[in-house]
């Protein structure tokens, strides 16, 4: 059996991009994120060397984490004015985001298609997790994930005309930007090690939360990259995560929306404030 959209009242505009989003899947998944996105070389060496220090996920893993949950609740459910304000505001760090004459290869945070290869990441995360957790969507339902997942780009400095037209356009871009993926030791490391691991976090939170991370981190990845980190994974272990995954989603169902919707809608309402208020928005 197929399910359209999960827990969404019926009065709800056909356009309301609060049905894509669940906080849940974003805290779970948001580490294998990160890995596919820094698996393109441009963007891993650019992470692992950048000198933007206030926004390094090593140095402030907890800043880092809300910065990108906010993002994503700018994009998705953020007005043009927040989108405009919150671009402004990553512009100022993205502008140190550079290569210098020792980088391996040459990168620029401002490169819009290495901000479409972002905004793919972030799209295919999110349709994987409505699937995990809802089941099957059905075909209007995901054109319209998709579309709307154009604003991850589009949100910073990624024209429109560069997200594919339609699913099947993106499924062609993914297959052949997986072949162009190329994982060093020096990202391999800062990956297994910093987000797989938990390293930047306290001792204790690594001893009660490394393996659960790395479940769950595994599980969203696909295999491909787990194959680049050397990852395991087995059949029982997928069984698993897809049981947990459909268990978290079936109480997600019957649950408040504002349950679903934490922390996007709350970090949202703080970025206004702190906008109100002149404060630092990254």
């Amino acid at each position: 059996m197929q399910h359209q959209t999960p827990a969404v009242e019926t009065s709800a505009p056909s356009r309301d991009r609060r049905r894509y989003m669940a906080g849940p899947a974003a805290f779970l998944g948001g580490p294998a994120n990160v890995i596919m996105q820094l698996s393109l070389a441009p963007v891993g060496r650019g992470v692992v060397e950048s000198t933007v220090t206030s926004g390094r996920f090593d140095l402030r893993p907890r800043k880092r984490g809300r910065t990108t949950v906010t993002y994503l609740a700018v994009a998705m459910l953020g007005t043009e004015e927040d989108r405009a304000a919150f671009r402004a505001a990553t512009n100022t760090s993205h502008r140190h985001v550079r290569s210098g004459p020792g980088s391996p290869v040459p990168y620029n945070a401002f490169d819009p298609r290495l901000q479409l290869w972002v905004a793919a990441c972030l799209y295919r995360g999110t349709i994987d997790s409505l699937t995990l957790l809802f089941g099957p969507v059905d075909e209007e339902f995901a054109d319209e994930v998709y579309s709307e997942s154009a604003r991850f780009g589009t949100t910073l400095q990624m024209p429109e005309r560069l997200w594919p037209p339609d699913r099947a356009a993106f499924a062609e871009y993914w297959d052949s930007t997986l072949r162009e993926l190329s994982v060093d030791d020096e990202v391999r490391d800062y990956l297994l090690s910093q987000v797989v691991d938990m390293g930047p976090y306290r001792p204790w939170e690594r001893r009660l939360f490394r393996r659960v991370n790395r479940f769950f981190t595994t599980g969203f990845l696909p295999q491909h990259f787990r194959d680049e980190l050397g990852l395991p994974w087995s059949a029982r272990k997928q069984r698993a995560f897809e049981l947990t995954m459909r268990a978290i989603g079936r109480v997600l169902s019957v649950a408040p929306q504002s349950w679903r919707l934490y922390p996007f809608e709350s970090y949202l309402r703080d970025m206004r404030r702190r906008r109100d208020q002149g404060k630092p928005l990254v």
